[in-house]
């Protein structure tokens, strides 16, 4: 498994999910109503940090945080 995908599942699970909830890597996270745009923003800022990395807002659509797939390919753009 990759790293990356697997932690960045962990955090959304337990920042926006409950128990009810099957999250998976290809899981709609905004378009899907899980992760509203506030969260969206913590969730960037936490790659951020954890990363060491910047993403530029223009970068920062709610396309690419839809899912965790799409989330580690955005990390994966912006890292060194």
């Amino acid at each position: 498994m990759d790293d990356l995908k697997d932690v960045i599942l962990e955090y959304v699970i337990e920042e926006y999910g409950d128990e009810d909830d099957k999250i998976t890597f290809d899981t709609p996270l905004i378009s899907g109503g899980l992760v509203d745009s506030f969260s969206m923003v913590s969730l960037k800022r936490f790659l951020e940090v954890k990363y060491k990395i910047s993403i530029p807002d223009e970068n920062a659509s709610p396309d690419a945080f839809d899912s965790v797939n799409k989330i580690a390919d955005l990390v994966r753009r912006f890292k060194s």
